[in-house]
């Protein structure tokens, strides 16, 4: 079978080839042509050279992937995979350097950058990347700055219970509760939207598979959402705690460094790297890494050093790609699923003969119960790691919903989302026992918002003004949905945002933070309030019921809010900020439905705007009983190049919460010639 690629009607690729490393040649030569400037510009951001282009805005995290050591992280781990998985990785990276030279963006022109040539560990480096603030190490900084600031009785006040920088749904709907017969696998993964999207449609076709699913641009295969007509799978990020920060002690002797450990004083490495900067002078870095790890702050007399199971293992997990297309039921799907590593989900599974899968992935290290909340010191035993820990698992019985809860990943972590997506899905799911595919984008959609009953039902009832006493009418006979037409919504949020405001008043000792550049974000008071703030208002130190009715007097006295959606749009990411249209195209009105704790979670940051910069990457739901009838969405679309047809085709669906058929190789129209990977 000669090389094809044929597309649907949105440009979803559909790749065929002779064997699976042919077909990963052609994935890697795809995702070059479609994300030619996304694919680069992941490759310079684990190396920590971002800033020879972005310019000086760029340092803080180039120094940070260099200190971290995710490059040599990413080599030591390809180094490390059995010969089978080598060649199948480095087929996809000459995919890529096969086309990505020749390939157009105008960002490439806007940057005078010219595409580079991907080593065999680049995609290896690029999940890395994406995954490494994923496990949340920041927020033992910030723990750590709270018990400093406060005392160490505060130490888990600002408890969120919800991942600030991502998160999903899923469920799992048995054929016992759907009209088929056979099992449902829905949801959709939440994180940041950029352009190009995070996830890109594709399905990838051989004599020994046939899969289709969401492929993260540079990596190979299909690592974490895929449908092969016999078993699909999908996940969701466990909130697991995996990643330490070690206080530690270096003394200088002459060109070389020690530190400080359990059993003394040990040799640490310790060498100078230069961040090339544009249009300003180059910035030079020392890079130490002690037995713990990398050191990744030395600053205001801190010393932290990052232990993280990629650079401890050298292992990824990457050995799971290839093995996950060829799985054909859940079973084989279960024993890929051991030796996953990096990052740690939840996974739920389906096949056709009635086999279903609920169980975590990933490896998480046995330590000290402080090590999961704050900076602990290096030099003390009590905290090293000793082993890890099993991965749990259950049987299902019944439907089953994952929202980043603590449930079945809850032995792993100390902070994990809110329970109201979770509970909100499982109570739709458990309502009836005749679901169809169709009926999925009504649970995608849901916009009932479980935390709202945190401030309404602590509003106050007496010494209002009349203003007061009938915006608090209005609030209480609301169904509680964040509808985009909804102007009570609107209301209700800038209540929620007049009582951050006040709480974060309240804790003005923990604003300023002396910290390096790059977590300045992630120890910020306002964001913490916001995503803490039904652990504040259970509070027995704060008195709440006068920040309540000062917040419900303000917006009371304020003019009438627009409709949710005129404020809560949709605010795509890009590292050149690059507007979402180009000046020839009619923009778009992005209003959405939706917030942080609705199944359709469109978030924002609570306490300082209502724009959105994190939603739905992505929205699937496979029928095991007609892989065809099968659905999905991105944000945006196919391409990456701004201004083709592809670029944002899907987004008027996206915003209203439809999704697209999956086409199948009978549906689809062929566009390209057979052995062209490019054409479009």
């Amino acid at each position: 079978m000669n090389p094809q690629v044929t597309r649907d009607a949105y440009g979803v690729p559909h790749l065929q080839a002779g064997d699976p490393l042919t077909l990963v040649h052609l994935q890697g030569a795809n995702a070059a042509h479609d994300r030619a400037w996304q694919l680069e510009y992941a490759r310079h951001r684990f190396n920590g050279t971002t800033a020879a282009f972005l310019g000086a805005d760029a340092v803080p995290w180039d120094t940070f992937a260099r200190q971290a050591r995710l490059a040599d992280t990413a080599r030591q781990c390809f180094d490390a995979l059995d010969s089978s998985t080598a060649e199948w990785v480095a087929a996809y990276v000459d995919g890529v350097n096969s086309t990505l030279p020749s390939a157009e963006a105008p960002e490439f022109v806007e940057t005078g950058l010219t595409p580079g040539v991907w080593e065999p560990w680049t995609p290896l480096g690029i999940w890395l990347a994406v995954h490494i603030l994923f496990a949340g190490f920041p927020g033992k900084l910030w723990r750590t700055h709270v018990a400093q600031r406060l005392g160490d009785e505060y130490l888990q006040l600002f408890t969120a219970e919800g991942p600030v920088s991502s998160g999903s749904n899923g469920w799992l709907i048995p054929g016992s509760s759907t009209t088929t017969g056979q099992a449902i696998v829905a949801g959709d993964p939440h994180r940041y939207i950029e352009h190009p999207g995070v996830y890109q449609q594709i399905r990838l076709a051989c004599p020994e598979y046939d899969v289709l699913g969401l492929a993260v641009p540079g990596i190979p295969g299909l690592a974490h959402f895929g449908h092969s007509g016999k078993v699909a799978w999908a996940i969701t990020n466990a909130t697991a705690d995996y990643q330490d920060l070690y206080d530690e002690q270096l003394r200088r002797t002459g060109s070389s460094v020690e530190a400080l450990g359990p059993s003394g004083w040990a040799p640490a490495s310790l060498h100078t790297e230069v961040i090339e900067v544009a249009d300003a002078d180059p910035v030079t870095i020392d890079v130490i890494e002690t037995e713990r790890g990398p050191i990744i702050v030395d600053h205001a007399g801190q010393t932290l050093s990052l232990r993280y199971p990629p650079r401890v293992l050298k292992r990824l997990g990457f050995e799971v790609m290839p093995r996950l297309l060829k799985a054909t039921t859940v079973d084989e799907l279960d024993a890929a699923l051991e030796d996953w590593v990096e990052p740690v989900n939840v996974v739920m599974a389906a096949d056709v003969s009635g086999g279903l899968l609920h169980r975590v992935a990933g490896v998480v290290p046995q330590r000290h119960a402080a090590n999961l909340l704050r900076v602990v010191p290096a030099w003390d035993e009590s905290f090293a790691w000793n082993g890890w820990h099993p991965m749990p698992r259950r049987d299902v019985t019944g439907p089953i919903a994952m929202a980043n809860a603590r449930e079945i990943a809850a032995p792993l972590g100390v902070e994990f989302a809110a329970p109201h997506r979770h509970h909100r899905i499982h109570e739709l799911l458990t309502a009836r026992s005749d679901w169809s595919i169709d009926d999925m984008p009504t649970i995608h959609t849901d916009t009932y918002l479980g935390s709202a009953a945190s401030i309404l039902d602590r509003l106050p009832s007496v010494n209002l003004s009349a203003e007061a006493v009938a915006l608090r009418n209005e609030l209480l006979s609301w169904d509680r949905r964040m509808d985009a037409t909804s102007t009570t919504a609107s209301t209700y949020a800038a209540l929620r945002k007049a009582v951050i405001a006040r709480l974060t008043d309240r804790f003005s000792i923990l604003e300023n933070p002396d910290c390096p550049e790059i977590f300045a974000p992630y120890l910020d008071t306002l964001a913490h309030v916001s995503f803490a703030l039904e652990n504040l208002l259970e509070s027995a130190d704060l008195d709440i019921t006068p920040i309540i009715q000062a917040a419900l007097e303000d917006v009371a006295a304020g003019k009438p809010r627009p409709p949710w959606g005129e404020t809560h749009q949709l605010s795509p990411l890009h590292p050149l900020r690059t507007p979402l249209f180009t000046p020839t195209e009619a923009p778009i009105d992005l209003a959405l439905s939706g917030d942080h704790h609705c199944v359709w979670s469109t978030s924002s940051l609570p306490g300082f705007t209502d724009i959105t910069l994190r939603a739905s990457a992505a929205r699937y739901a496979w029928d095991l009983a007609d892989r065809s009838a099968s659905s999905w969405v991105v944000p945006l679309g196919t391409s990456g190049l701004q201004g083709h047809p592809h670029h944002h085709d899907q987004l008027p669906l996206w915003l209203r919460g439809a999704m697209i058929p999956v086409v199948t190789p009978q549906r689809a129209t062929t566009e390209s010639v057979a052995g062209n990977a490019a054409s479009d």
